[in-house]
């Protein structure tokens, strides 16, 4: 039996889904390599950044073997698109798993992630709004079934925590030059996308799940509890005071996933200014994303 997979390089993390082709998943995987770091300020990918995900792409490619993968997606996303070096990596990605990496645009980037977060959902529930949070970017979708309009921008834990943040944990001073800026891109999502419209609101990506896997009490991590969870936004609120209050070492141990600490308060910044801005009492957490998104879009064969 032949089945499918897609691999998303993302800012932050590096993620694969296998599924067979009835579309049950028999894979799922994510390592966090942060190739997007040093891209905002230097227009380059890192030698190091690609080494740390080409060593995760090459334990990728055993997965694809030994699950007779016949059809597989690779894309790149926000770091690719700022880095001039990036054919130098997709040559690279493309040796190792056998595939060269689609360069997405913002807004395919969007209707990716809004496709997978809204499959299977009650289109009762809606119009949706998806939020994903990525590393070097942030994507809004607004629709019922399909995404109707949507905008990416530059937003993301690895960029706001590289342009902002440089004491540990952040001062006062960074924090609201953070918040300033960001109050500025989100006034471009109210002109693009009706976003006050939405019904539900879906949070994807690792600072949502990491919050609410943190507000749910979880001593292990596990996305039947994060997928559909709730997140009020006082709680939101209240989670990220308590990490900025926090240096990075200490963060690490507060989280399920150590290796975030470096960048979640750029992630929650970003939720917890969405909320506020928009004046949202809760967000519900989507474990399906656009790697769902990607894998759905291949189709069974």
């Amino acid at each position: 039996m032949s089945s499918r997979a897609a691999i998303d390089i993302g800012s932050n993390s590096v993620r694969l889904l296998i599924a067979d082709e009835q579309g049950t998943e028999l894979c799922r995987e994510m390592h966090i390599t942060r190739l997007a770091e040093g891209v905002d300020r230097t227009g380059e990918l890192a030698e190091t950044a690609m080494q740390r995900t080409q060593l995760v792409l090459e334990r990728y490619a055993g997965f694809l073997q030994r699950q007779r993968v016949q059809r597989l997606r690779v894309t790149g996303t926000s770091a690719a698109r700022d880095a001039r070096n990036r054919d130098v990596f997709f040559e690279r990605v493309r040796q190792t798993v056998g595939s060269a990496p689609e360069l997405l645009s913002g807004e395919q980037e969007a209707a990716l992630a809004f496709a997978g977060a809204t499959f299977g959902r009650d289109p009762g529930a809606g119009p949706f709004v998806t939020l994903d949070i990525g590393g070097g970017s942030t994507e809004f979708a607004y629709g019922q079934t399909s995404p109707e309009s949507s905008i990416s921008l530059n937003v993301g834990c690895v960029r706001v925590t590289e342009r902002f943040f440089s004491s540990d944990p952040p001062s006062a001073t960074e924090l609201a030059r953070a918040r300033d800026f960001l109050h500025g891109e989100l006034a471009r999502v109210e002109r693009a996308v009706p976003v006050r419209k939405a019904r539900t609101w879906l949070g994807l990506a690792g600072t949502v799940t990491s919050l609410a896997a943190r507000d749910a009490g979880l001593g292990k991590y596990d996305p039947s509890v994060t997928d559909g969870y709730v997140l009020k936004r006082e709680r939101v609120l209240a989670l990220h005071e308590e990490l900025c209050a926090l240096p990075q070492a200490e963060r690490a141990r507060r989280l399920l996933e150590p290796q975030r600490a470096g960048v979640i308060l750029g992630g929650s910044i970003v939720l917890a200014e969405v909320l506020r801005y928009f004046e949202l009492p809760e967000i519900v957490v989507s474990e399906r994303d656009i790697l769902d998104g990607l894998v759905a879009s291949i189709g069974a064969g």
